[in-house]
């Protein structure tokens, strides 16, 4: 209000200067007169109303459109301030609140028959007008206030597409909440579940390993409280970072994401942590390791995990091979669990539950972000198998030394 006040004050000496008079609006063609004290008054609420025009369009169009009809069937001086009815519809159509079926219909017919009562008494005092000429000055009115109503209705329609987008985007990182917490959560409780279940086992076969069965279960404990600590530091810091819109994140690159990165190395504690389960792993690396994009490296460390936390759940104790081939331009993980079990060492557990869902389904959606594709199922042994191909960005060619060198 404070900004249409400012300009609508500011526009004033021009919409009521002499010299922009014959510009304006003029729609009876009578007999002028000179202006008066209600005059001067009509004349300035031609235009000054301009102020509530978004505030209160309402209030502005009926004091605006009042005014216009006193100035016209009075007959005073022409004025470009009449302009103001124009801007008045056109406001009510783009800020007045949103009508729909008969709530519209009956301000459009209360305005549409003031108007052919406005035509009649411009007739009855002798205006030259004819009916086709006031049906083309409603036409105008009418198409001055649709203008305003279209633009209200574009203005609408990006609101809601905003607001579509800003639920996808939460929609979507729901997901990856989902995500992190299943493979942080669920990778380290099999692994506690299946050692407990070790250990009262060995608690009558091998008292003596018991021991180091419980050191298993506070170590990975105790790795599933700094995992679950550190995803939700991020996940609470993560509306606070740059891109983070109502948008959300591209593919890929969650906000929390790019820092719950495993480093270097981490593949081999992963595989020593299930082993301390008593499953039996054997990790095999090929080609040359390299520098990868954050969330390509957490998806691969990701692909092995799930599918470790998948041999631990259902099948203890069978032997399990986990191959990462480092490519030229992709990464191939392949985690195999054999169809028997390499040794009486580890009982079959109590079942752990169904999944939520976010196991290798999430994993294909993982994969899929970077242009990979994963399969999983059944082997002709028995076994189990999990295969992804992730295509990695090749590292960039090395440039030739330019110059000479003494």
């Amino acid at each position: 209000m404070l900004r249409d006040g400012v300009l609508t004050a500011a526009l004033a000496p021009v919409m009521f200067a002499p010299v922009t008079a014959p510009v304006g609006a003029e729609f009876g063609d009578l007999t002028q007169r000179p202006y008066d004290g209600p005059g001067v008054l009509v004349t300035a609420a031609l235009w000054l109303p301009l102020m509530l025009r978004r505030r209160w369009p309402g209030v502005c169009l009926v004091l605006v459109a009042g005014a216009s009809a006193a100035h016209e069937l009075a007959g005073y001086p022409q004025t470009f301030a009449s302009v103001g009815l124009y801007v008045a519809l056109y406001s009510a159509g783009a800020h007045a609140d949103r009508a729909e079926g008969l709530r519209l219909a009956v301000p459009v017919a209360v305005a549409t028959g003031l108007f052919a009562l406005f035509a009649i008494a411009l007739h009855g005092r002798g205006s030259p007008q004819r009916v086709s000429d006031f049906v083309l000055i409603h036409l105008v009115l009418v198409a001055c206030w649709a203008v305003g109503r279209s633009v209200r209705s574009r203005r609408a329609g990006e609101e809601e597409r905003r607001r579509i987008g800003a639920e996808m985007a939460a929609a979507r990182e729901r997901a990856r909440i989902a995500r992190e917490l299943h493979d942080v959560v669920t990778h380290h409780v099999t692994a506690m579940v299946v050692q407990a279940d070790a250990a009262q086992f060995l608690l009558a076969e091998a008292p003596d390993r018991v021991a180091v069965g419980l050191g298993a279960i506070s170590d990975s404990g105790r790795h599933a409280l700094t995992d679950l600590q550190h995803l939700l530091g991020l996940l609470k810091a993560s509306g606070d970072r740059p891109g983070d819109g109502p948008g959300g994140p591209a593919p890929g690159e969650a906000s929390y994401e790019a820092d719950r990165v495993p480093g270097p190395g981490r593949l081999s504690d992963l595989v020593e942590q299930v082993r301390a389960a008593g499953q039996p792993v054997e990790l095999t690396e090929r080609g040359e390791r390299r520098p990868l994009p954050s969330a390509l490296e957490l998806a691969v460390y990701r692909v092995v995990q799930e599918a470790l936390t998948n041999a631990l759940r259902h099948a203890p104790g069978h032997g399990t091979f986990v191959r990462v081939h480092h490519g030229h331009d992709v990464i191939e993980v392949d985690v195999t669990t054999e169809g028997a079990p390499a040794g009486p060492a580890v009982p079959a557990p109590r079942p752990l539950g169904g999944g939520g869902g976010h196991g290798l389904d999430g994993l294909r959606e993982r994969v899929s972000v970077f242009g990979g594709e994963l399969h999983a199922g059944a082997l002709p042994d028995g076994g189990f198998g999990v295969r992804a191909r992730i295509p990695a960005p090749a590292p960039a060619p090395a440039t030739a030394p330019t110059g000479r060198h003494a």
